[in-house]
């Protein structure tokens, strides 16, 4: 198989952007699927994404735009999908071009609601695309500070680990360093909690706990997310690495996270429903939660930051008194 080939990037959001920049910087062009016909009119008039990452200015000579998903894929041969979780099912939906034979790369911190997968998984089990040609993009990464050209780091992951360095230089620049890997479910099963993790840390900063006790929570997270990934995924890994622990760390820290945004606006009282009609993008973490909670059924991991953020969300219990029971575990 030809790696990269022609890449394109499946999305409009502000993580698709963000990738889409990186891509430009190693490639004389790109394949861009985006799903409405007014977002790609108005980029092209204007020279960048009219929704999302609106400073970043794009040479439009270099991006070849397309709304109709089964010609962007007929036309590539890498597809960075970079939808929201929750969306990925129904874009797929209309595709019946065969994937089996294209090199995808899932930048989805998610999993598919409804089947409770991985999105590899998915790719797998419904399109028929080989392992060995998934690869998933793990962080920390904040799609704001690509934008600002701020050094960041990523890790590829890939079943064969020769096609993940078969596509890392495209993900190589000065401000963008990377790694490889083979530890495709961990780093997607880390990259959902740490998005649950989130929320819960946005909840304590808007009941105004300070910083002593979000360390301690970190310390009690990454045990958790150490714990269930060695019951669902055993595999020689450290979680003190940066796409495990750095990932965690900077979606519970920073202004640019969107689930920590979440769960402020919960902590400092707003309800779940009303938080989520304020969030202008999809706060991954509140699907998330669901979907670990129903797995963990079958594994039976003890989770309790887990299940209190699900009592908070799904069962709307006080988060009050929830936090203030879950701080009586910690150690």
């Amino acid at each position: 198989m030809k790696l990269p080939g022609k890449i394109a990037i499946m999305g409009g959001g502000s993580w698709a952007t963000a990738l889409a920049k990186i891509v430009l910087s190693t490639q004389d062009s790109i394949n861009w699927y985006m799903r409405r016909q007014d977002q790609v009119d108005d980029f092209i008039k204007t020279g960048h994404n009219p929704s999302y990452l609106s400073a970043v200015k794009f040479d439009t000579d270099k991006i070849n735009f397309y709304t109709d998903i089964n010609e962007v894929v007929k036309d590539s041969d890498t597809l960075i999908f970079a939808t929201p979780s929750p969306f990925l099912k129904q874009h797929l939906m209309k595709v019946t071009t065969p994937l089996n034979d294209k090199f995808i790369i899932s930048a989805i911190k998610g999993i598919v609601p409804d089947e409770n997968m991985l999105i590899a998984d998915y790719f797998t089990e419904y399109y028929n695309v080989p392992t060995e040609n998934i690869a998933v993009i793990g962080g920390p990464c904040h799609a704001e500070e690509i934008a600002l050209e701020r050094l960041s780091y990523i890790t590829l992951a890939c079943s064969n680990i020769e096609n993940a360095r078969a596509v890392a230089h495209v993900f190589q620049n000065p401000y963008l360093n990377n790694y490889c890997c083979k530890d495709v479910r961990g780093i997607e099963y880390a990259s959902v909690l740490k998005n649950v993790y989130a929320i819960v840390a946005g909840i304590c900063h808007g009941m105004k706990y300070g910083d002593n006790f979000l360390a301690v929570f970190i310390c009690n997270a990454i045990e958790e997310m150490r714990n269930f990934l060695n019951s669902v995924h055993s595999l020689e890994r450290d979680v003190t690495d940066s796409v495990y622990l750095g990932d965690l760390l900077v979606t519970a820290y920073s202004r640019f996270s969107r689930n920590r945004t979440f769960g402020t606006m919960i902590g400092k009282g707003y309800s779940v429903k009303i938080a989520q009609l304020e969030m202008e993008m999809i706060a991954e973490g509140y699907y998330g939660t669901k979907c670990i909670h129903e797995i963990n059924e079958k594994y039976k991991v003890n989770m309790p930051i887990l299940d209190a953020l699900y009592d908070i969300l799904y069962e709307r219990k006080s988060p009050t008194t929830v936090i203030r029971q879950l701080t009586e575990t910690f150690k």
